[in-house]
């Protein structure tokens, strides 16, 4: 078939992957260049133990509190935007117990299928992106979130991932090469680490010698019985996959389907040949705050959620807020708040309940959805992209996608 892919992300170029291996012809669009969207600015963590959705027990009362931080891990630009209102209610509903286990068991199967599917990527010859396999610590400083760390390990544990609680002096040992200031940590050996910006680069570069199509700076205005509209003319397809990330949910008014989605905007910084190192992916819980060594000799510190409209300019006190939240951690790392050309900032596309969007659409058969990631594109990439080249080849799912349905709301 011809297929047409709207979206230049992670989930696009690792559906593209896929479905050209099956045989089929690929054409991506795009309305950027498609060289440093959310797939490039983040953590890199491929990371089964992120098994509870964004939307939490407690995180909107949180959110309230930290609205009045400018430097806050989380925010809600206040906005009577009906797309906001909409999707804060649908958030705030799902913001339950309930949800959070329900939720688990599909979070960590589609993350052990992509940690899976990126260890088959490796020996894929010319696909190259500094996979390390050497786990996750998620460091804590309070008490609460000690107790907060037992329960962690135990509903993990229940879900078949290792975890494991490390006192302050084991995790010195883990991390020897500066002091850390933290009670200890959870660890999650079977966690993994990738270089974003090189496993993009890399996959365009394989996806283009392997004959696929790449539209780039073309905005998807409408959709035709047999095609797309861009800025750019029409486009004929036998199928269509939105995966535009936080433009999918305007996509999908297009096709009368309801997905509440915003724009998550988060922010990184990364450093080549730093002084300041460490050996694993780190999380810093109390800050929201993600440490990830990449590529040998670069680090990255990256953080924030915030709900904000995609044209509003980059707030550098959350860039402050989280070299500020590392030293915290780290005593020794003064890291100087950098110019805002050196900043990356984008916009993760989060969903009302935390969970992907994954299906084909009941009333539009060639045309299957996949977006809603929230924070964690990379991680569940190469899973989506398997399972949508599953559902358009009809072939036996991998797992169980009945939690994704795209028309849950």
């Amino acid at each position: 078939m011809k297929i047409i892919i709207i979206g230049g992300g992670i989930i696009g170029l690792s559906s593209a992957l896929y479905l050209q291996s099956a045989g089929h012809n690929i054409t991506i669009v795009d309305r950027t260049d498609m060289l440093d969207g959310c797939s490039y600015g983040n953590a890199g963590y491929i990371c089964p133990s992120h098994f509870v959705p964004l939307a939490t027990p407690g995180i909107v009362w949180q959110g309230l509190k930290w609205m009045l931080n400018s430097k806050s891990p989380f925010y809600i630009k206040p906005s009577l935007n009906s797309s906001l209102v909409k999707w804060g209610f649908q958030f705030y509903k799902s913001a339950t117990t309930s949800h959070v286990e329900k939720s688990a068991i599909p979070l960590r199967d589609i993350a052990l299928l992509s940690k899976h599917l990126y260890e088959e990527w490796t020996k894929i010859p010319g696909l190259e992106f500094s996979y390390e396999p050497n786990g996750m610590l998620e460091l804590f400083q309070r008490e609460a979130n000690a107790y907060h760390a037992e329960h962690t390990i135990k509903a993990a544990k229940e879900l078949g991932i290792d975890a494991q609680l490390i006192d302050k002096a084991t995790l010195q040992q883990m991390e020897p090469d500066t002091e850390i200031n933290a009670l200890g940590a959870v660890y999650f050996p079977g966690d993994s680490q990738l270089y974003p910006n090189q496993l993009m680069s890399s996959l365009i570069t394989y996806l283009k010698s392997k004959g696929v199509t790449f539209e780039g700076n073309s905005e998807v205005t409408g959709f035709t019985k047999n095609g797309v509209i861009t800025s750019k003319g029409n486009i004929e397809a036998d199928h269509i996959i939105v995966a535009a990330g936080v433009w999918s949910g305007e996509l999908a008014k297009l096709l009368n389907l309801n997905i509440p989605m915003v724009g998550g905007r988060g922010y990184s910084v990364t450093y080549e040949n730093a002084p300041w190192k460490v050996r694993r992916s780190v999380i810093l819980s109390e800050a929201r705050v993600a440490i990830s060594p990449m590529n040998g000799n670069k680090i990255r510190f990256g953080g924030t959620m915030e709900i904000t409209p995609v044209n509003t300019p980059p707030r550098m006190e959350r860039v402050q807020g989280i070299l500020e939240s590392v030293k915290r951690y780290f005593p020794a790392y003064d890291i100087p708040l950098p110019t805002q050309d050196k900043v990356w900032y984008g916009y993760r596309p989060c969903s009302a309940d935390g969970l992907p969007h994954i299906g084909t659409l009941k009333n539009y058969p060639n045309v299957t959805v996949a977006t809603g990631h929230s924070m964690l594109g990379i991680s569940l990439g190469a899973a989506t992209g398997k399972l949508v080249s599953e559902i358009i080849n009809g072939d036996q799912l991998s797992m169980d996608i009945t939690p994704f349905k795209v028309d849950r709301f």
